[in-house]
């Protein structure tokens, strides 16, 4: 049985490039929620299915490590074989660039009978990586920007850091926040398996637990998929997913989700609008996660309460329930503040306010005591020494001194505040 591969067991089959902890932090990125289809395999290693391949994922400080697995057809029967290659006929115009451009370099090889070499193959992978991940952007930069304009940005930042927006496929990235609709991050992760598992292509077995690829427009698109998916559990998204494919499929052909890339944002959100369940939450995630529109900002409650907490955000104050007008609000405001990278900056606020992380916003918390303690000595002997030679000068005490070293430990009211 193939296990799951592990770098501490050789670094022979795997290979990496260059990328540092504050330009991408696996555990956070794939953690907080854009994205169902990823685990935590061992500790620190990450696997998963991006472009229909299957990845394992690890990090140290300065290098992003990956090992990619290989087709394997005795993964099923030849008859499954067959029915994955008539439902995968259907998503062939879904693919992203480096995706294309891995599968041109193998093609011109078989043309010629020559083999694929392991340097092509690396480069694909590579470049699929990239593009995934999206690592032509500079976070760091982007983190430097945020923090100057926002000052409770810039203490998140000192512990959430290397959060960045992932470049899904258009057609997962929707199907699966479509799924999210009145749910939580565990459920809607069973949910995307179970739907995996149902129409999707097997791809690799590892330690017992088969990965898929997700299913193409056209399987999701069956007029027997609303009864199977109520059957796994969906209730009314059942019909959601189904129609929405089927809409797409009649109304706009298999590769309108990728071109809407192409579309201005505002105009993108309006179109996938048009289709059963999506609203303008879910319209915002898959315009941010997979078209490219990093200046969508998707509100929900929780974005609702950060604006509202520590904002002090007025749009929607008098509603009890989320608007598109307070979505629509909320949006302006953050863009305002954080530019044209606003739904990156948002996300790492998202993060940040999530349970499963909240062991490191209290590390946060205990980071912002001990900079304070640090800091009252040296305000402390400042104040004494100050307030001694004012003594010395009138032969009475004045008390300016200690208005004015208040006056500089702005800070530390705020962060308590905020805190």
């Amino acid at each position: 049985m193939a296990k799951h591969a592990v770098l501490s067991a050789g670094a022979a089959a795997w290979a990496s490039l260059a990328c540092t902890r504050s330009q991408l932090r696996l555990d956070l990125t794939l953690g907080c929620g854009q994205t169902f289809r990823w685990r935590e395999t061992g500790d620190g290693h990450w696997t998963g299915v991006m472009g229909g391949r299957v990845w394992t994922l690890t990090q140290t400080d300065d290098r992003l490590w990956y090992h990619a697995y290989g087709p394997r057809p005795d993964v099923h029967t030849e008859e499954d074989n067959r029915e994955g290659k008539r439902k995968a006929c259907g998503s062939a115009q879904q693919l992203n660039k480096s995706e294309i451009k891995r599968r041109k370099v193998n093609i011109k090889a078989e043309e010629r009978d020559e083999p694929v070499t392991e340097a092509a193959k690396r480069e694909g992978e590579e470049d699929m990586l990239v593009d995934y991940f999206q690592l032509n952007v500079d976070l760091e930069g982007l983190y430097r920007e945020w923090s100057q304009a926002d000052p409770h940005f810039k203490h998140i930042a000192n512990i959430f850091t290397g959060i960045r927006m992932l470049r899904q496929d258009p057609t997962e990235c929707l199907f699966s926040f479509i799924c999210t609709s009145n749910n939580h991050i565990s459920r809607i992760q069973g949910m995307v398996e179970n739907l995996c598992r149902s129409l999707g292509r097997p791809l690799w077995e590892l330690d017992g637990t088969t990965y898929y690829d997700f299913p193409p427009l056209s399987a999701l698109a069956d007029g027997k998929v609303e009864s199977l998916l109520r059957d796994l559990g969906f209730g009314y998204r059942a019909r959601f997913l189904q129609q929405s494919a089927k809409q797409i499929l009649e109304n706009h052909g298999p590769d309108w989700l990728q071109g809407l890339r192409s579309t201005p944002y505002l105009q993108a959100r309006d179109a996938l609008r048009s289709l059963p369940g999506v609203g303008i939450k879910v319209a915002d995630c898959a315009c941010l996660m997979s078209l490219d529109k990093a200046d969508a900002v998707p509100v929900d409650t929780h974005v609702w309460q950060i604006a509202k907490r520590d904002y002090k955000c007025a749009a929607g104050s008098a509603q009890k329930t989320l608007t598109d007008k307070v979505h629509r609000d909320i949006g302006d405001f953050f863009r305002q503040l954080w530019g044209p990278y606003a739904g990156w900056a948002q996300s790492v606020l998202f993060c940040a306010d999530l349970k499963k992380f909240q062991k490191l916003k209290e590390m946060l918390s205990v980071k912002l005591e001990d900079d304070n303690k640090d800091s009252l000595p040296i305000k402390k002997a400042k104040i004494k020494m100050e307030k001694q030679e004012t003594v010395n000068k009138t032969e009475k005490p004045s008390f300016h001194v200690l208005f004015r070293a208040e006056d500089e430990m702005p800070g530390l009211s705020w962060r308590a505040e905020s805190w």
